[in-house]
């Protein structure tokens, strides 16, 4: 079992705290050392003190076609950790307009109309396919799983002189797949991730059964909550909110807690 220290990087709307990353544009050695190589999520905390761009990210066949062979797309989703009174997202489009009404309105500085604003609070749960125009709002923090892709094509920046990337953007823009935000389930599951929210009060006992391969590192996100985990015996570790611990394929690990949530996250 490894506790991975995060990586934080400023951003001109707040920060970034990548907590489980191989990224070559942030990776932690320890969990590349950890995973032998690459492992295909990217977990991080979002805290946004400014609205972020209204921005897309392909999915996996435009990001080869855009960005060159091995390049993969980004699937992700939102866990609202924390939310001022009346803060939004964006998510999605208004009305399914097509690529060419989007371009249009770009040009004409008139894409809010179709932009699907969204009112959040703690523990709000946002699933958020590939080719899904969306922006975090000023007031926001979030815990966000994703596929190990950096690729990030802003539409808009509500005047900010940074750079666009309009024509690729729009390539990428889909509007389907969308879910009703609301209280995270409990599971969640889709094509590249499955999450799953563990309460602990006492003790709660896991072994990862994974067979071995590049999939079968699992991550234990704190949620809420201090107590102790020990892995396979080895010396108990303290957690608290927002620690992520990772586990290897065929390691049993234990958290006792009083009353703790973990957000067990594992690739597939």
């Amino acid at each position: 079992m490894l506790k991975l220290s995060a990586i934080k990087m400023d951003k001109v709307w707040g920060y970034e705290l990548w907590i489980a990353s191989t990224h070559p544009n942030g990776p932690q050695k320890e969990f590349v050392d950890f995973c032998g190589g690459s492992y295909p999520l990217l977990v991080k905390v979002i805290q946004a003190d400014q609205s972020l761009s209204v921005q897309v990210h392909p999915d996996d066949e435009t990001a080869a076609l855009l960005e060159g062979s091995g390049n993969v797309g980004k699937t992700e989703c939102w866990y609202v950790l924390d939310a001022k009174p009346g803060a939004k997202l964006v998510y999605g489009l208004n009305g399914n307009p097509s690529r060419e009404q989007v371009s249009a309105a770009i040009e004409q500085n008139a894409l809010d109309p179709l932009l699907n604003q969204v009112e959040v609070k703690a523990g709000d749960f946002v699933f958020i396919p590939s080719g899904t125009v969306h922006a975090i709002g000023g007031g926001l923090r979030l815990m966000e799983v994703q596929q190990s892709c950096d690729i990030t094509y802003r539409l808009y920046d509500w005047g900010r002189p940074r750079e666009l990337h309009v024509q690729k953007g729009v390539a990428s823009v889909k509007n389907e797949g969308l879910a009703k935000i609301a209280r995270f389930p409990g599971r969640f599951e889709c094509d590249y991730f499955a999450l799953e929210e563990i309460k602990v009060a006492g003790e709660w006992r896991h072994k990862n059964n994974s067979a071995k391969g590049p999939n079968c590192v699992q991550l234990f996100y704190i949620l809420e909550g201090r107590g102790s985990v020990e892995a396979n015996g080895s010396q108990a570790q303290e957690f608290a909110a927002e620690d992520i611990f990772a586990l290897p394929a065929g390691e049993e690990l234990v958290f006792k807690s009083q009353n703790a949530r973990v957000l067990k996250i594992c690739a597939k």
